[in-house]
């Protein structure tokens, strides 16, 4: 992959990236992500029981969605140049 090379001084307010394109999550990404995290939380991987809990089913864990948005970081402004420290943060949806 080539990597983009982004200066902070050429970075102003309202600026995109650029897309990131993913295909949908499929069931084993859910899968190898619990065994990498440790998260086993069936709601991301029983579909009865993320319904059971009100969600249109399975869902991806939010740190898997915080690494596609560093991924996306990564491939704009390149590896040296990505966050050193990125932090995020998720709300409950209820």
């Amino acid at each position: 992959m080539k990597y983009g090379k982004v200066y902070f001084d050429d970075v102003k307010v309202g600026d995109e990236l650029p897309p990131l394109v993913k295909g949908p999550i499929q069931q084993i990404q859910l899968t190898r992500y619990a065994g990498a995290s440790g998260d086993f939380n069936p709601i991301h991987q029983d579909d009865e029981f993320a319904r059971a809990a009100g969600m249109s089913g399975v869902f991806a864990h939010g740190m898997l969605s915080t690494g596609f948005v560093a991924q996306a970081l990564t491939d704009w402004a390149g590896p040296a140049r990505s966050a050193s420290s990125p932090s995020a943060s998720r709300r409950s949806s209820g």
